[in-house]
């Protein structure tokens, strides 16, 4: 299992100073084979956790717009967090270049539930910023928000979440599948939705 600990900051990060993870576990296809990268850094304050997520995809696929669209078929990257240890249930959140967006929430596949945007309320604040080669996107979580689902949850420092991060892009000009954490693989069976096999975040 890898770990990774969250920087605490006051107000916004300086992204420069916050340690990256790197997503360089490839399914289906060699890493080395694909010309596709991509990194996560978190931090959290007071009201927070903040998510930063850069993508280094040559060409960018934004052909999805809808409200119900299945998102990961274009170029998308994503975040699966359980937020209180030795509970399962996570969120998972996906963003495209162009900022649509899949929430979820539950155990797995079988009991996963889409949760529509709320603009007013979720305020995630997604900013996504393009650049020759790749794109780069930043986001909040608030707490607020996850105690919705957690009422008790308090990040303090030595606490952990099982969390994954990865970058896929079903239906790109270079299909890819790309995480953090390994996460079992056969040819006949694979999903992001393994709570279980996530790496471990530590609130620092």
């Amino acid at each position: 299992m890898k770990t990774y600990t969250i920087t605490k900051v006051s107000g916004q990060p300086d992204w420069e100073a916050i340690p990256a993870l790197e997503m360089d576990v490839s399914y289906r296809k060699k890493l080395e084979d694909i010309p596709i990268r991509a990194w996560t850094q978190v931090a959290y304050n007071e009201d927070a956790l903040l998510i930063r997520q850069r993508a280094l995809e040559p060409v960018l696929r934004t052909e999805l717009t809808g409200l119900t669209d299945e998102v990961c078929e274009d170029s998308c990257l994503e975040l699966f967090f359980c937020p209180v240890e030795g509970d399962l249930r996570y969120f998972n959140i996906e963003y495209t270049p162009i900022c649509n967006r899949f929430l979820g929430f539950g155990s797995g596949i079988p009991d996963l539930v889409r949760l529509l945007p709320d603009e007013n309320n979720d305020r995630f604040d997604p900013v996504v910023t393009t650049f020759e080669g790749g794109w780069e996107l930043t986001y909040q979580i608030p707490y607020e928000f996850i105690r919705r689902f957690f009422p008790n949850f308090a990040p303090e420092t030595g606490k952990t979440m099982r969390v994954n991060c990865s970058k896929c892009g079903n239906k790109t000009v270079t299909p890819h599948w790309l995480t953090w954490n390994p996460l079992p693989y056969s040819d006949t069976h694979f999903t992001f939705h393994n709570p279980s096999e996530y790496g471990q975040m530590i609130f620092g």
